[in-house]
């Protein structure tokens, strides 16, 4: 359970205790106060599923951190504990704020909600489809932060600062990108290499994943064609794509 340096760690307020293990009884209303939100429930609901870190925190008699009123105190967000809390009491799987809640879900080992959120389409999307596709594209994650890299290393003094992206689905068009990309090369124009992964979904949706990617951190991009200067270069032309960064 991660804690708070500001917490006191000492033994919680006196609960009833069951005598032979000196934990509190499954009946204790216990109050909670995690990230600075305060819930009230009871020792039988965050001990609803064995495993999980609330089931260890309140099956085992060690010390509580507590905060100043003595309430338990868990150093995570408590915006999204409220639908992890209400899921421990009725069952009901959160509609809301799913990319949050199953990051919490995962933290507190919860497991039944965790599998339950990974069969919502917006989870299943994220965490399942997408994420098995982009393991298939070698380097991808690393290959994101140097597009990222460049795109900030050519806003010195800038408005906006743009990035080629060579991206190539199979060996054979890996092949014959090489010519274009050493021409870049020639020239200092900043570009990244994606792929190839062979099997699997098109060029476009590589390029969507990278586009909401950026996105994601906070860019303002935009994505556009990028046009090969050789006539001989045109049946690769839907390799190269350039992504503009807008700064100010």
């Amino acid at each position: 359970m991660s804690l708070t340096p500001a917490s006191r760690c000492k033994p919680p307020s006196p609960q009833p205790r069951n005598a032979r293990s000196g934990a509190p009884t499954v009946t204790t209303v216990v109050q909670l106060n995690v990230g600075g939100q305060f819930y009230t429930t009871t020792v039988g609901t965050l001990r609803k599923f064995s495993g999980s870190k609330l089931a260890e925190m309140f099956s085992s008699p060690v010390e509580a951190c507590t905060d100043g009123e003595g309430r338990f105190f868990i150093d995570r967000s408590g915006t999204y504990f409220g639908p992890i809390l209400d899921y421990l009491r009725t069952g009901q799987v959160p509609s809301q704020n799913l990319t949050e809640v199953y990051r919490e879900a995962q933290y507190y080992e919860i497991q039944p909600l965790v599998k339950l959120l990974e069969d919502t389409p917006q989870i299943f999307g994220e965490q399942v489809a997408r994420k098995q596709f982009l393991l298939r594209v070698p380097n991808y994650s690393e290959n994101l932060e140097v597009l990222l890299r460049l795109a900030r290393a050519e806003a010195v003094g800038m408005r906006w600062s743009e990035v080629v992206v060579c991206v190539m689905h199979t060996d054979e068009q890996a092949a014959q990108c090489a010519e274009p990309l050493y021409n870049l090369e020639a020239k200092k124009v900043p570009f990244v290499k994606f792929g190839p992964w062979n099997v699997g979904p098109s060029i476009e949706d590589l390029l969507h994943c990278v586009n909401k990617d950026i996105k994601a951190k906070g860019y303002q991009v935009q994505l556009q064609k990028y046009f090969l200067e050789k006539a001989c270069w045109a049946k690769l032309q839907g390799c190269f794509h350039k992504f503009t960064f807008n700064w100010w």
